[in-house]
């Protein structure tokens, strides 16, 4: 290098001096670009994942609208199939969920009973579920048994799912009212199966609603009972299906229809009337010396009013006597105070 092409002192100050302003520059954009990032982080807060392989086509609005439309479902569905089966049936909402087809059938049990439903105009079927121990419970309990059902998993036969579609009719005309408030629909069975392997009603990735129920049949046996909407058989009544809607639903006067055929239910179910004659208290030894011709003596008199328990309540006073050669009570009032009893 010759000497013409060396730098000066001050040409070698100036140079450092631009490069450390340089450095001190890009520290400078560094920190506003984190501080940037930070913000972008923090806004997030308001900004909502979205998956473009599993989109959320049902707000929360909608799936809470769907679940009040199937705890009415689950309350007439309950006093229908408890009158109908001469059985203490319970049933309640567990869940309202979206998933896809495909998670739906994977999480099926095997075997259950599938039934396919149309509700007129709404387009497309929906798939209503029910589980081995519900299926067989009342399909036992119609044809006189008393409600165990097969532990054992196995196929319908041809009589037993004859006996289970009208159960699934039924299902189909209280599922009917329940939507009466929101849009009038017209149920119909289409089929009914009795294996795992649904029909393919809608694309494996299509959201669906899923509505999921328990039923407690006797205190003894239970099991679920699943709906599943696919998207497109509720898109045109999405609007509908908000919680203004169900407000003003609610509102509504019951029609005289609707008063008459809750009285017909009403009228068909049964009730259990029990009447105490008397009561007393003996000891172990004598009821154990007890035989064929001794008496009790009872704590009420001949003339005092008779208890009438109706399901195992106190209701009523009575007087003992006969009509026709058989035992008989007569009403003599109402029980107003329970607690009176009890002194």
């Amino acid at each position: 290098m010759s000497e013409t092409d060396s730098l000066s002192q001050n040409e070698i100050d100036n140079l450092l001096s631009s490069l450390t302003s340089n450095l001190e520059e890009s520290e400078t954009e560094k920190g506003y670009a984190s501080s940037f990032l930070e913000n972008i982080d923090e806004d997030k807060k308001g900004y909502k994942l979205y998956n473009f392989r599993r989109p959320d086509k049902f707000s929360k609005d909608h799936l809470k609208v769907l679940q009040d439309i199937h705890k009415e479902f689950s309350r007439q569905l309950s006093l229908l199939l408890s009158t109908y089966l001469r059985l203490s049936l319970d049933i309640e909402v567990v869940s309202v969920d979206q998933l896809t087809y495909e998670e739906f059938t994977r999480s099926l049990p095997n075997p259950v009973t599938v039934c396919v439903l149309e509700l007129n105009p709404l387009p497309g079927q929906i798939v209503l579920v029910i589980s081995h121990e519900v299926t067989f419970c009342i399909v036992d309990r119609m044809l006189g048994g008393p409600g165990t059902g097969d532990p054992k998993p196995r196929e319908l036969t041809d009589i037993e799912e004859a006996l289970i579609r009208r159960i699934f009719e039924k299902m189909a005309k209280t599922l009917e009212t329940a939507w009466k408030g929101i849009f009038p629909v017209r149920s119909a069975v289409i089929g009914v199966d009795n294996n795992a392997v649904l029909p393919q009603l809608s694309s494996p990735g299509e959201i669906t609603a899923l509505t999921t129920l328990e039923l407690q049949i006797a205190e003894s046996q239970s099991g679920l009972l699943s709906l599943c909407f696919p998207y497109p058989v509720l898109e045109t009544v999405l609007e509908q299906l908000s919680t203004q809607q169900m407000f003003r639903s609610k509102g509504l006067v019951s029609s005289p229809d609707d008063k008459r055929n809750i009285l017909e239910k009403i009228n068909s179910s049964t009730i259990d009337i029990d009447v105490i004659l008397g009561k007393t208290d003996i000891t172990i030894e004598d009821f154990l010396d007890l035989r064929v011709g001794d008496v009790l003596r009872l704590d009420n008199s001949l003339k005092d009013n008779l208890i009438v328990n109706v399901n195992k309540k106190p209701k009523f006073f009575a007087r003992p006597g006969t009509k026709k050669n058989k035992f008989a009570v007569t009403i003599t009032g109402e029980i107003e105070n329970i607690e009176s009893l009890k002194k």
